[in-house]
C-alpha cells in the first residue's frame, strides 16, 4: 500500500506535470466490506466512497501517524463523519450546501429506536389533521408548483407541518425526519427519475406522499439499527464555506479526508432545489450557488486575479482561453479558490499530520483539465512537506463509461453521449 505512489517534495517538480505515469494502486479501488445502509438514507450525486476513510486511516497507521481527530472540508452528506464515528474519532466538517449538512447531521446523531417509532406514529396521526398551508414565499411556491401537482403540494405541506408540529425544534430527531422528507421529494415530483440534472418528466406518475415517507422512515430505522453510533466522540458539522469559516471554529486536526468538487462538477444547488425550497433554506435555490468553490457569481477581475495562479493553473487556463473564454474564467476562479483551500488545510493540519484528497481530472473542449496536478502543486506551495500520488479505478464508471445528455451513465458510445473518466487520483499530503 505504501509503494504504489509517486512522491513529490517540491512544487516545481509537479508543476505542469503529466500524471499519466502515476501508478494504479488497487488498494483504493474497492472496500473490504459491504456498504452500510446508513450511507444510502438519502440520494446524493458523486457520493464519496465510504471505504476511502478506512483505507486512509490504515495508511496513517502504517505511517505511524496518531489520528484522534479528522476533518472533511467538503463534507457533503457526511460519509467521512459517519465513518469517523465508527472509528471512535472526533470529527469536524463543513459544507456550503444546507441539504448536505442536514443529511450529514441525520447520519451522525444517536437515536433511541423506540422514540423513532413513536414520533413516526405521531407524525402519521398528525398528517390527517394538520394545516395544508405550504408556508413558503410566493417565488419558492411558484418554483415548486412547476415540479409538483397540486395534490402533491398539499400532501407534502401537511407532512412537513406534521413533522414540525410533532418534533421540538431543538430535538435532533427533527433532522432524522426532515432527512426522510427530503429524500422522497424527487419520487413524489415530476423530476425525471435518476436524472442528475433538473429535468421534468411529463409522463411520470408521482409516488403517493405518505406511503413514500413511511417506507423511507422504515428504511432509515433499519439502517440505524444495522450500525448504531459506536462512540460519543465529538462530531461538529457546519453549514459554511471552509474558506470563510472562522479560524476559531476549527481546531487543529490530525488528518483531513476529503474530495474537493471538480472544476466542471455538478451544480449541487440546482440538484437539491426541491429540498432547499421545501425546507426553507432559501427562497431562490440559485442563491445557494454563491460562495461555492469556483463560483463567479460575484465580481471577478480575471486580468488581475489570473496572475495569482500557480504554474499548473496558468498553463491550463491559458490553453482553455483560446477555446472558451467563459470556461477559462470559471476554471481560473476554481483554481484560485483551491490554492486558498490548500493554504487553509496547511494551517489546520497539525505537524506530522496528513491530508488525503480524492480528485479527478477531466477534459473540456479538447483541453486536459489537470485538477490533480494543480492541487498537488498548491499543497506543496502551501507548506506540506510531501505529496504522494496514486490512481484508483472508479468501478461503476468502467462498466458505464459514457453519460447521456440527461446525465445517466450508459455503455452506449452514441455521438450524443459524453465519455467520462474511469479513474481518479489519491493525493496524500504530509504536513
Amino acid at each position: 500500500m505504501l509503494d504504489d505512489y509517486i512522491g513529490y517534495t517540491g512544487a516545481a517538480d509537479v508543476a505542469c506535470k503529466d500524471l499519466s505515469d502515476v501508478p494504479h494502486n488497487a488498494t483504493w479501488d474497492t472496500g473490504d466490506e459491504r456498504e452500510l445502509k446508513m450511507h444510502r438514507i438519502h440520494s446524493y450525486p458523486a457520493k464519496f466512497p465510504a471505504f476511502i476513510t478506512s483505507k486512509a486511516l490504515e495508511y496513517a497507521r502504517r505511517k505511524n501517524v496518531n489520528v484522534e481527530k479528522i476533518a472533511d472540508i467538503f463534507c457533503g452528506c457526511g460519509t467521512v463523519a459517519f465513518e469517523a464515528q465508527r472509528e471512535k474519532l472526533a470529527f469536524w466538517g463543513c459544507d456550503l450546501n444546507p441539504v448536505a449538512t442536514l443529511i450529514a447531521r441525520a447520519k451522525s446523531h444517536t437515536y433511541n429506536t423506540a422514540w423513532l417509532h413513536r414520533y413516526n406514529t405521531e407524525i402519521e396521526a398528525s398528517f390527517k389533521t394538520v394545516s395544508r398551508a405550504v408556508g413558503l414565499s410566493r417565488s419558492a411556491s411558484a418554483r415548486l408548483q412547476y415540479w409538483f401537482p397540486d395534490a402533491q403540494m398539499r400532501d407534502l405541506a401537511r407532512l412537513k407541518n406534521a413533522i414540525l408540529r410533532t418534533i421540538p425544534s431543538e430535538s435532533h430527531y427533527r433532522d432524522f425526519f426532515l432527512c426522510a422528507f427530503s429524500n422522497i421529494l424527487k419520487s413524489t415530483s415530476r423530476w425525471l427519475t435518476k436524472s442528475i440534472k433538473p429535468q421534468l418528466d411529463p409522463e411520470k406518475i408521482p409516488a403517493k406522499v405518505l406511503p413514500a415517507f413511511q417506507n423511507q422512515v422504515k428504511f432509515m430505522i433499519r439502517a440505524f439499527e444495522e450500525c448504531p453510533p459506536q462512540s460519543n466522540a465529538k462530531t461538529t458539522i457546519s453549514t459554511s464555506n471552509f474558506l470563510s469559516s472562522s479560524n476559531n471554529s476549527i481546531e487543529l486536526v490530525d488528518m483531513i479526508i476529503t474530495s474537493p468538487p471538480y472544476v466542471t462538477s455538478y451544480e449541487y444547488a440546482d440538484l437539491h432545489q426541491l429540498s432547499s425550497l421545501w425546507l426553507g433554506f432559501t427562497e431562490d435555490y440559485r442563491d445557494l450557488r454563491n460562495g461555492s468553490i469556483g463560483s463567479t457569481q460575484h465580481d471577478f477581475n480575471f486580468n488581475r486575479e489570473v496572475k495569482r495562479l500557480n504554474k499548473s493553473g496558468t498553463e491550463i487556463v491559458f490553453r482553455l482561453l483560446s477555446e472558451d473564454s467563459r470556461a477559462a474564467k470559471s476554471v481560473a476562479k476554481y483554481y484560485l479558490d483551491m490554492q486558498q483551500v490548500a493554504l487553509r488545510c496547511a494551517s489546520v493540519v497539525r505537524p506530522k499530520g496528513l491530508g488525503v484528497f480524492v480528485i479527478g481530472n477531466t477534459c473540456y473542449k479538447g483541453v486536459p483539465i489537470n485538477n490533480a496536478g494543480h492541487l498537488a502543486e498548491a499543497l506543496l506551495d502551501a507548506g506540506f512537506a510531501k505529496v504522494s500520488i496514486a490512481k484508483r479505478r472508479i468501478t461503476n464508471k468502467i462498466l458505464t463509461p459514457y453519460r447521456t445528455p440527461a446525465g445517466r451513465f450508459t455503455r452506449s458510445n452514441s455521438s450524443a453521449n459524453t465519455e467520462i473518466y474511469s479513474e481518479e487520483f489519491i493525493l496524500i499530503a504530509e504536513r
